[in-house]
């Protein structure tokens, strides 16, 4: 039986991605080449421009609100004339808006950048514009494209992971952005696939769980299991006290260990392995040592594997799935895959490819089991 939920609204989605794909070339189209070019090559003020404006919180700071200027400044510690050029600079962007000279107001965009919006992205865009993961673009972008080395590690003598590890403060933000990210995708994981044939997720590098509570808030019979790094786990549950209902809490549990080493076994058909966003972090060589570690702990049992990640286009790749493998190459030793490429990782776990669920988001779920 397939998995699929609400094909026809995933159809429509992928129809208007394409179109938001056509909307977003137009620049490139109607904008003097030389000038369209100075504009890209710009394009890390807007970054460093938002980026300031949410250090600030100047976005929670307006909350409901019309304020001028002075009043803004004042509440941030700040300049006005500066602020008001940063405000003008942003609300040209269509970030924020200017209501009446100086005086300024939030908008669709800058509503995400509140503190109190459930749906907030403060969490990713201060991480990606963190000195951690700016200076390997800005420093090592071109010794990492000539070398094949990681920008990442170049620049910070380890690799992400272990830098992590050894960071506790950037190990935190890393995980409130990976939380966010179902801000930017929604819950069409939740929704779009069905779950409700199961019992249990066992959710393999899963963070703090919050891709698990989603779906368990949807499906009350199914338990879930978090597995992660021991760094992560250790604060994944008093994360959420306060925050869930301790009813809803009750189904999840945690679990530390490393995925490369093993994964929890599956009991029966009645478990599937969730895997969202994990693989696309590392290389060839790891993914299979961690396929084949979901193998060992599910072989015999009938679980299933839920592997969410992005499936580019094998030719013209869209603008989004482009730039997130780019990042991978400068983060990691990881990538974003086409489809074959990600049947070859499978074939050579032992792995087949069950179904490819589509989604209402950027990413799919390939569905795997083990053969035989």
């Amino acid at each position: 039986m397939s998995l699929q939920k609400n094909s026809g609204s995933v159809r429509r989605f992928a129809k208007l991605m394409k179109f938001a794909a056509w909307l977003q070339n137009i620049p490139n189209k109607v904008t003097p080449p030389p000038f369209r070019l100075i504009q890209i090559g710009s394009a890390f003020w807007q970054s460093r421009a938002l980026h300031v404006a949410v250090r600030l919180d100047i976005a929670s700071v307006l909350s409901d609100e019309h304020l001028a200027v002075d009043v803004i400044a004042e509440r941030v510690s700040a300049q006005p004339d500066a602020v008001y050029r940063l405000l003008r600079m942003l609300a040209a962007m269509g970030i924020f808006e200017e209501v009446s000279p100086r005086v300024f107001k939030n908008n669709a965009l800058s509503t995400y950048l509140r503190e109190d919006s459930p749906k907030n992205v403060r969490a990713m865009l201060l991480m990606h514009n963190s000195v951690e993961m700016s200076r390997p673009w800005y420093e090592q972008l071109e010794q990492g494209l000539c070398s094949g080395e990681v920008p990442f590690q170049i620049s910070h003598g380890r690799e992400l992971y272990a830098y992590m590890d050894e960071h506790a403060e950037f190990d935190s933000l890393f995980a409130r952005a990976m939380d966010s990210v179902e801000a930017l995708t929604g819950d069409s994981f939740a929704t779009d696939f069905d779950w409700g044939q199961f019992d249990r997720i066992i959710d393999v590098g899963g963070s703090s769980g919050s891709k698990s509570l989603a779906i368990l808030k949807r499906y009350p019979h199914l338990t879930a299991l978090v597995f992660d790094r021991n760094q992560v786990i250790q604060t994944a549950a008093s994360y959420w006290v306060g925050k869930a209902s301790p009813t809803l809490l009750s189904r999840l549990t945690f679990q530390e260990g490393d995925l490369l080493e093993s994964v929890p076994a599956a009991k029966n058909d009645k478990d599937i392995y969730l895997l969202s966003a994990v693989l696309h972090g590392m290389d060839d060589e790891n993914c299979i040592k961690v396929l084949r570690n979901l193998v060992a702990a599910s072989t015999g049992t009938g679980a299933r594997i839920a592997v969410m990640e992005l499936v580019v286009p094998e030719l013209k790749a869209d603008f989004s799935s482009a730039a997130f493998d780019m990042q991978m190459f400068m983060a990691t030793r990881g990538r974003e895959r086409i489809l074959h490429e990600w049947q070859s990782l499978f074939d050579q776990s032992g792995l087949a490819l069950e179904e490819l669920v589509g989604l209402q988001s950027l990413g799919k779920i390939l569905v795997l089991r083990p053969k035989g």
